[in-house]
C-alpha cells in the first residue's frame, strides 16, 4: 500500500460507517510482533482508511497487554501519516457529561508495566514531547464535531492509568487537583509512538461516565457500556465528517526524528537499522 492514509484505532464499531466501502483486512508481522487484530483497510469519500481494534474484535486485550509498538509501527507499515484514536474516558470534571467528546491536547502518565518506545536495544532516541496532539489534526477533529453536532470540549489533560481495575476514589480527586479532565487507559502510548513514528496524533475522548469522584457515582461497567454504544454514532459521524478534510501535513510531526537520534550511526548494531529502518532511514548516514 503506497496511497498516505489516516488511522482510526479505537473499538471495532467504528469501522462499520454509513459510506466506508471496505477493501480488505489486512494481518501484517512488525520487528515488535502482532498487532491487536487485522487492518480494516477501506475508503470513504475517496480517502483511504486504516481501522484497527485496540483491544482486538471482540474486546480480548486488556490495556497493559497491548502491544502498542506493533500497532502503531503496523499503521507506519501501511503508509499511514495521521492517527485519530477514539478512545472511552471517565470525566473529572463537572461541565464534561457522559456522551461529551473531548479533544485533549494533553497526557499525564500514570502507567508502569508498558513499552512506549521503538528506541532501545542499541540505538536512543528522544523525541520532543511537549505538545503531544497535533494541534493542527486536533482543531480539524473540533470543528468536525461542531459539523456534526456533538458537543465537545476543546483541550484538555487526560490521565492514563495503568488499569483494568478503575481508580479508587482518592485517585480521582487527585488527578481533579491537578485539574486533569479525563481519564482512560490506553492513549499515552499511542500518542508517544506516534510522534517517533513520525505520524501525526490526536484523540476524541468520549466520556462515559464520571469516574468515582463525583458523590454517590461509582464506575459501573454496564452504564459504562451503555454509554459508549450511544457515542459509537456520533463518533461515526465526527470521523466521516473529519476524514475529507484531512489532507497533507503542514507541522513538525513528520519531522520528529530529525534531531532526536542520539546514538553515533556507526554504533547502531545490524539488527537495530533492520527493525526501525522504516523509521529511521532517511535521517542515519554512515
Amino acid at each position: 500500500m503506497t496511497k498516505q492514509a489516516i488511522g482510526i484505532i479505537g473499538g471495532s464499531g467504528l469501522y462499520e460507517m454509513p459510506g466506508l466501502k471496505v477493501i480488505e483486512e489486512k494481518r501484517l508481522k512488525t520487528p515488535f510482533g502482532d498487532p491487536s487484530d487485522a487492518y480494516i483497510i477501506g475508503e470513504l469519500e475517496e480517502c483511504r482508511v486504516v481501522f484497527l481494534s485496540r483491544h482486538g474484535r471482540g474486546h480480548k486485550i486488556s490495556p497493559t497487554e497491548i502491544n502498542y509498538r506493533a500497532n502503531i509501527y503496523g499503521m507506519k507499515q501501511l503508509g499511514v501519516d495521521h492517527i485519530i484514536s477514539v478512545s472511552a474516558v471517565g470525566s473529572l470534571r463537572e461541565e464534561i457529561h457522559p456522551g461529551h467528546f473531548v479533544i485533549i491536547d494533553q497526557f499525564y502518565d500514570r502507567t508502569k508495566d508498558r513499552p512506549s518506545t521503538f528506541f532501545t536495544d542499541g540505538v536512543v532516541a528522544h523525541v520532543s514531547f511537549a505538545d503531544p496532539i497535533c494541534s493542527n489534526l486536533a482543531k480539524k477533529l473540533h470543528e468536525a464535531c461542531r459539523t456534526a453536532g456533538v458537543t465537545s470540549h476543546f483541550g484538555g489533560t487526560y490521565v492514563c492509568m495503568e488499569g483494568p481495575a478503575f481508580s479508587t476514589r482518592a485517585e480521582s480527586h487527585s488527578y481533579r487537583a491537578m485539574n486533569a479532565s479525563v481519564i482512560g487507559m490506553t492513549n499515552l502510548q499511542e500518542a508517544k509512538l506516534a510522534r517517533e513514528a513520525e505520524i501525526c496524533f490526536a484523540t476524541i475522548a468520549l466520556s462515559t461516565d464520571y469516574d468515582c469522584w463525583k458523590e454517590d457515582e461509582v464506575v459501573d461497567v454496564s452504564k459504562v457500556v451503555a454509554t459508549v454504544k450511544a457515542n459509537v454514532e456520533n463518533a461515526q459521524k465526527v470521523l466521516r465528517a473529519v476524514i475529507p478534510t484531512v489532507g497533507s501535513r503542514s507541522c513538525e510531526c513528520e519531522k520528529a526524528l530529525q534531531f532526536a537520534i542520539m546514538t553515533s550511526p556507526a554504533a547502531i548494531p545490524a539488527s537495530a537499522k533492520e527493525r526501525l529502518g522504516l523509521l529511521i532511514n532517511k535521517y542515519i548516514k554512515e
